[in-house]
């Protein structure tokens, strides 16, 4: 039997921690590696257009699949193009090993041709980043990188000279036993005793909900039933608690609907749970507030704690359920329920005003209708800005559908390079891609990646010739928009040029039927559907701070978003609720 080299070992170990793909771009550096994965059957090669796009992809099926996945840059250039999509990554959460293969070992510090420092560039967005100097040292090393990828949710970044990639493997590798999955934490007796005795006092008790909820929802849902809390939510808590949610008040924040606000403002007790909100604007600042999070750096950075709780959100609830005592009084809940439903029945009220013959279509219509036909398990992606608005308040969650975007990080251009991840993982589930224009066109390139692998991900077009999303801050700010148009271009024709499916809808009369075409269509779609640039959201709760300049500059040109199949739910809780 040959002799392994250093790259072939690499990929073996890889395979091992459960690895099935290795997203990247193709480089000299790197060109060990790649070969190496050529010849192992276990492990295949995903050539992207944009190392950036490796690294998206990669962080969403990490996410998705909640396993190790792995993207892959050549030296200098190469790998600097991963950064943004891991800084994507590791502050989701989501782990993933990232090789930054690097310049001849003897030349490095030396100012050679496509020099960069890898090791040291990617540590602000990694657990663990080192460099791999000798042959012997890869095994224990990349190892190590794996272990802290997974063990502590986010990325891993390996450094590997091509030379050293090249070198024979040692011929007797310290193999350790390898960890595939997180451990639960749970809280110690003292921080459960005096959460308890919090909760049993208050009068008014709310709970906010983030994605340290997955997988929690049952016990949310029991816990709220127990206490009489109304259940708010953050973006990226949507898709875990607010499905079959008899306690819903919406989401807070900038792109936020319904009572939530109110909820967290208006409580003795605000409970955070799995939540690193980020706007403490929308916080209470006389309530007691409590935090519950698998992440004890997340503890208390966003607000004044009164108790801070370090353990996971399902085994902590698990603790608290039997042991808080059970409320009868649900009079706070009743009325933030019945604040919630008239929230957003006012804005069903102004989005359903001759929506269906509005043109240029209203963006709102085009996510109202995704929704009701896209599948009960489709998998949304969704670009920064305001598709975030339309996903927030038009996709319906049910516990089977899942929604990924760059919600902690917020980069542009992330919906459709995590489509190709997300694709990957089950060529037969639904996989719609939710675009702007000015997103979709910054890694259009691609495209060419799902044709390339005929992938057969669903891209809806939100194209309205802008970056309203800048607008709005700009409007925000009290400034008049600048620099914010782009030109209008038919991405349905640059779909079709492509390889691909491509239709183009300018009347909302077009758009179900455009849809339905391009849900049956094999391979790769593409809705270029044109909307609406007139068409912003407004915070549900607005105080001078959050947005300054904003009435003087955009009373008359914004629309309230209306909120989809939510007003169902909100009207159906409130069967509820005694009447007065």
């Amino acid at each position: 039997m040959a002799k392994q080299n250093v790259a072939e070992q690499f990929v073996d170990i890889l395979v091992r921690a459960g690895v099935e793909r290795l997203y990247g771009v193709v480089g000299d550096s790197l060109n060990p590696v790649v070969d190496a994965v050529r010849r192992n059957p276990a492990i295949d090669w995903i050539h992207v257009r944009h190392e950036e796009a490796a690294a998206f992809a990669a962080g969403a099926e990490a996410q998705l699949t909640g396993k190790l996945a792995a993207c892959a840059g050549s030296c200098g250039p190469g790998n600097l193009h991963l950064i943004n999509g891991l800084y994507d990554a590791h502050r989701s959460m989501a782990p993933v090993l990232a090789l930054a293969s690097h310049i001849p070992s003897s030349e490095i510090g030396l100012g050679y041709f496509q020099e960069t420092h890898p090791d040291q560039l990617f540590r602000e967005c990694s657990h663990y980043s080192e460099l791999i100097s000798h042959p012997s040292q890869m095994p224990r090393l990349l190892q190590t990188a794996i272990q802290h990828a997974i063990g502590r949710g986010g990325v891993s970044v390996v450094s590997l000279p091509g030379d050293i990639a090249s070198r024979p493997a040692p011929e007797k590798s310290i193999e350790h036993a390898l960890v595939t999955t997180r451990p639960t934490v749970r809280p110690g007796d003292a921080e459960i005793d005096r959460l308890v005795g919090m909760i049993d006092e208050a009068d008014r008790v709310t709970l906010f909900c983030g994605s340290g909820t997955a997988g929690a929802h049952a016990e949310v849902m029991q816990f709220a039933e127990r206490i009489k809390s109304p259940v708010g939510h953050a973006l990226r808590g949507k898709e875990w608690i607010q499905y079959s949610n008899p306690y819903d008040v919406g989401m807070s924040g900038l792109l936020g609907y319904g009572a939530a606000y109110e909820a967290t403002n208006q409580c003795d007790l605000l409970i955070l749970l799995g939540t690193d909100f980020p706007y403490n604007a929308f916080l209470p600042d006389d309530a007691k507030i409590a935090q519950v999070d698998v992440r004890p750096e997340h503890l208390g950075r966003r607000s004044k704690l009164d108790l801070a709780v370090w353990g996971d959100v399902r085994e902590t609830l698990r603790c608290l359920i039997p042991r808080v005592r059970a409320k009868a009084d649900r009079r706070f809940l009743d009325k933030m329920l019945k604040k919630h439903a008239d929230a957003l029945e006012g804005v069903i009220r102004a989005y359903t005003r001759k929506v269906e013959k509005h043109v240029p279509v209203h963006p709102e219509y085009v996510a109202s209708v995704l929704d009701e036909l896209a599948d009960e398990d489709a998998v949304f992606t969704v670009d920064t800005g305001m598709n975030n608005v339309w996903a927030a308040r038009y996709l319906t969650p049910n516990g089977r559908r899942r929604i990924v975007g760059s919600f902690s990080h917020g980069s542009m251009a992330n919906a459709l390079p995590q489509a190709i991840g997300a694709q990957f993982i089950d060529r037969g589930r639904q996989v719609v891609s939710m675009s702007g224009d000015g997103g979709f066109s910054m890694l259009m390139g691609d495209f060419l990646t799902l044709v390339q692998y005929d992938l057969p991900v669903k891209i809806v077009l939100f194209n309205n010739s802008s970056l309203s999303m800048v607008e709005l801050e700009m409007l925000v700010a009290g400034l008049p928009p600048y620099g914010t148009a782009n030109h209008d271009t038919d991405f349905a024709a640059v779909a079709r040029a492509a390889g691909a499916f491509g239709v183009r809808v300018e009347k909302p009369k077009q758009l179900a039927g455009a849809l339905k075409e391009a849900f049956r269509h094999k391979g790769p779609a593409l809705v270029d559907v044109v909307t609406d640039p007139n068409a912003l959201s407004i915070p549900p709760k607005i105080r001078a701070e959050m947005v300054t300049g904003f009435a003087l500059s955009a009373s008359k040109i914004v629309l309230d978003g209306g909120v989809g199949r939510m007003v169902q739910m909100a009207r159906s809780n409130l069967r509820n609720v005694p009447k007065p």
